[in-house]
């Protein structure tokens, strides 16, 4: 069975690419448009994989993951930041909040289905 990702960015454009790149794996995947969106999807999809930008309206990355890391169900769920943001500060607080890895903009296909076995397998 394939596994379900969910990814959150609040790009149109991004979530077509990244939906179309990772369906392309053979993942299932499914979006969100900010983090409040991600969270009640997380709670309706129960993902195994949760890619989330940092820069959003409404509920940024970072309360996301916290918001996700605070549900008992999700607390062993991989979450990869998917951002244009690379500062090892940002990188930090995102570890801190419960990240599992970071992965910066614009993406490779291949490196970031890699990426998604080694944490997702």
């Amino acid at each position: 069975m394939s596994k379900m990702i969910l990814t959150v960015d609040d790009s149109p454009s991004m979530r077509a690419l990244l939906n179309s790149a990772l369906s392309a794996q053979g993942f299932a995947v499914e979006s969100a448009e900010d983090g409040l969106d991600g969270l009640a999807r997380m709670q309706a999809l129960k993902p195994d994989l949760l890619i989330t930008d940092i820069n959003m309206p409404n509920m940024d990355g970072f309360q996301l993951i916290e918001a996700v890391r605070g549900i008992e169900e999700f607390r062993g769920t991989p979450i990869l930041v998917l951002s244009t943001e690379f500062s090892d500060e940002k990188k930090g607080r995102a570890r801190a909040a419960g990240a599992t890895g970071w992965i910066t903009k614009p993406f490779d296909p291949e490196k970031l289905g890699a990426a998604i076995r080694r944490v997702c397998p």
